[in-house]
């Protein structure tokens, strides 16, 4: 969940939809090459412009075009804007770049769809489009790339109607400073209306879908950079904005201490505002905040919420079960989510905002962070489609209503919508798991969350029980319900049964206390007390309608080839790159500022000690392969996995043979000679 500063352009992004590079009008004289200084502005310039991300299709060359956008009208493509002349931008004239740029026709005299912003770019002043010219013919490499015609259904495959479109709402007029302004504001107001085009998505839209507004200071300024929804975003008010230093950080890094990016705009950071320079970024800043909150804004608010206590319906509501299952690992149950990895729900303006299409599409399709200097790895959320309908309506409704959010409700009919508007973006297979949200409806219903909560929370319920600083959720993720994850699903059918380890039958109790002993470094619970009945039958109910002979899918953590070797050195460096983020570069795990843990150590007195599963090396790699890192990728429910088989091994056999408390009955263990060859004692 992210705040979606997506500046996706007229009907979803910035297109320059061109014929050929050749016109009917003679090729032009060579014209002499620039200095290096103007191609580097040129470059820049580009950059402010965003040229790089509409031009450059996913996996294609750089500014040779071809990207898809689909739209109710038809499918339109990015034209190659290469120096190639055949089929790029290399026969043209600087006063024929010129036209294109500011009035979008072409040398032959065919309109651009104004999908490509030239109402924008009509503001640039002559010295930076002349600097973009030289870059883009002398600063790019020629791509002999053709392109793509745009399949638009009639009367839109008919350009010469964008003429009278022309007319009445494009000024060919460069940008005029307004001097009632200072240098700074008139400099952002010059980049935010110009080349920035950020009204493309951000302002209203007329009946002919034209912009309501190109800036604040002409007739209906009040509508300009309101927000608007395109393309199944909402593209929120960028209208008095955050502190200034809070808004560059946002166009710097993608990330502030409100909101993260979502969406396209996650493109934009990466390829155009994080090159911006800190004067630039500053003069947009102070240019959005001083225009006047709309109408229909929210307060923006100007400190960042303390964490709260998790919300009173969260075990209580399906929406909340169904948010502890498949949302609190990474956004917490306080929703202050993981800073510098995962978004804050509380306050989140995408979250709380009155229109919740961004929110339904980051649900339904996934989101990722903007890859930048500052945060170099991207983190991810898989989408949720793969759940129904009323489980989504029911968490986000929860999450809207939720750490002071004072969102409206979702219901089945929204998410049905946006997921037939969103197909076949979406991932349509269901996802096969017992859900928490149906533990209301048991019997012994008190029971049962009873026993769940203490997998979730097992230290803070159980502190006498559990000696280090780990719970069961720790290894057995969303609460026992991730395939390959040791999922509890079906486990209860298959006891008693035999430990290879102990050497004999043990009854489910038994296997419960093992982990209290074993990876919890604490005491066994009574066998008939309350807590030990309660995690039973927590285990009771996930055991579904298994019986004792059957497979189940996912069950256990999957095999790594024995055949492969360890590389702990290796391992080590596995360990800085993937899981030091989490876990520590040290072991320690990761700590909110009062201390409280978000993700457990993984070695150190506050690790497992001998542990279940982590006990064997290869067992512990199995576990990494398919559960860690989680955010890595769009795989539902958590983004987990994406090591290979060799690099889990080699990180496992580093982490878990790190320091950690020791456990005196280990003598016990492997009776008969049963030592298996990767046992870590």
């Amino acid at each position: 969940m992210a705040f979606s500063l997506s500046r996706l352009c007229l009907l979803g992004a910035a297109l320059l939809c061109v014929h050929s590079a050749h016109g009917s009008e003679p090729a032009p004289a060579a014209a002499p090459t620039p200095d290096a200084e103007t191609i580097q502005r040129g470059q820049y310039v580009a950059q402010l412009g965003d040229c790089i991300a509409c031009h450059t299709a996913r996996g294609g060359a750089v500014m040779a075009g071809g990207l898809e956008l689909k739209t109710p009208m038809g499918t339109i493509y990015s034209s190659n804007i290469t120096p190639d002349k055949a089929t790029g931008i290399g026969a043209y004239s600087f006063e024929q770049f010129d036209r294109a740029m500011r009035e979008g026709v072409t040398p032959d005299g065919s309109h651009l769809y104004p999908a490509m912003p030239y109402p924008s770019y009509a503001k640039m002043t002559e010295e930076d489009m002349r600097a973009l010219f030289a870059y883009l013919m002398n600063g790019v490499e020629p791509v002999a790339q053709g392109n793509l015609e745009a399949d638009m259904g009639f009367p839109f495959n008919q350009r010469w109607g964008l003429w009278f479109w022309n007319f009445a709402f494009v000024d060919k007029q460069p940008f005029k400073p307004d001097p009632q302004r200072d240098e700074q504001l008139n400099r952002g107001a010059y980049l935010v209306q110009g080349l920035g085009h950020c009204g493309s998505c951000h302002t209203p839209r007329g009946i002919a879908f034209q912009e309501k507004a190109m800036s604040d200071t002409e007739s209906g300024g009040q509508h300009y950079l309101a927000g608007e929804t395109v393309e199944e975003w909402r593209a929120l008010s960028l209208r008095n904005l955050w502190t200034v230093e809070d808004t560059v950080q946002l166009l710097k890094t993608g990330q502030n201490r409100f909101a993260t990016v979502s969406g396209n705009m996650a493109d934009v950071i990466h390829h155009s505002t994080q090159h911006f320079t800190d004067a630039d970024l500053t003069a947009i800043a102070a240019y959005l905040k001083s225009l006047p909150a709309g109408k229909d804004d929210l307060p923006m608010p100007s400190e960042v919420q303390a964490p709260a206590a998790p919300p009173s319906n969260l075990f209580t509501s399906r929406g909340g079960l169904g948010y502890a299952q498949f949302c609190s690992d990474c956004h917490r149950q306080d929703g202050a989510g993981v800073p510098q990895m995962f978004p804050s729900l509380a306050g989140n303006p995408s979250v709380a905002s009155s229109n919740p299409t961004s929110l339904l599409h980051i649900t339904l399709t996934g989101w990722k962070t903007a890859q930048t200097a500052a945060h170099p790895r991207v983190y991810t959320m898989p989408g949720f489609a793969q759940l129904a309908d009323e489980e989504i309506a029911e968490i986000l409704t929860f999450v809207r209503s939720s750490w002071g959010n004072q969102g409206s409700a979702i219901d089945a009919n929204q998410v049905k919508k946006m997921r037939a508007q969103l197909s076949p973006q979406v991932e349509s297979t269901p996802f096969e798991t017992p859900r928490l949200a149906n533990l209301l409806a048991a019997p012994n219903a008190e029971q049962l969350v009873r026993g769940m909560r203490l997998h979730l929370e097992t230290k803070a319920l159980l502190p006498d029980n559990v000696g280090n600083s780990l719970n069961c959720t720790s290894c057995h993720l969303n609460a026992g319900t991730v395939a390959d994850g040791s999922p509890f699903v079906g486990v209860s059918a298959f006891f008693p049964g035999y430990a290879p380890r102990a050497g004999k039958t043990i009854t489910l109790e038994e296997r419960i206390n093992g982990c209290f002993r074993r990876s919890m470094h604490g005491k066994p619970l009574p066998v008939a007390g309350p807590d030990m009945q309660a995690m039973v039958a927590y285990f009771e109910w996930m055991k579904m309608n298994t019986r004792p002979e059957d497979k189940v899918a996912g069950r256990g953590v999957g095999k790594i080839d024995p055949a492969l070797k360890p590389n702990a050195e290796n391992g080590k460096q596995v360990y800085a790159k993937q899981c030091a983020v989490c876990h520590g570069a040290d072991g320690e795990g990761l700590k909110r500022a009062d201390g409280s843990l978000i993700f457990p150590p993984l070695w150190g007195d506050e690790s497992f000690n001998i542990g279940a599963g982590m006990a064997r090396t290869y067992t512990a790699a199995a576990f990494v392969k398919r559960n860690m890192p989680i955010g890595f990728h769009e795989k539902f429910p958590l983004g987990q996995g994406g090591l290979s088989d060799q690099e889990a091994l080699d990180v496992a056999e580093y982490f878990s043979h790190q320091p950690r408390p020791d456990f005196p009955d280990k003598v016990k263990d492997w009776p008969n000679g049963g030592r298996p060859a990767d046992a870590r004692y």
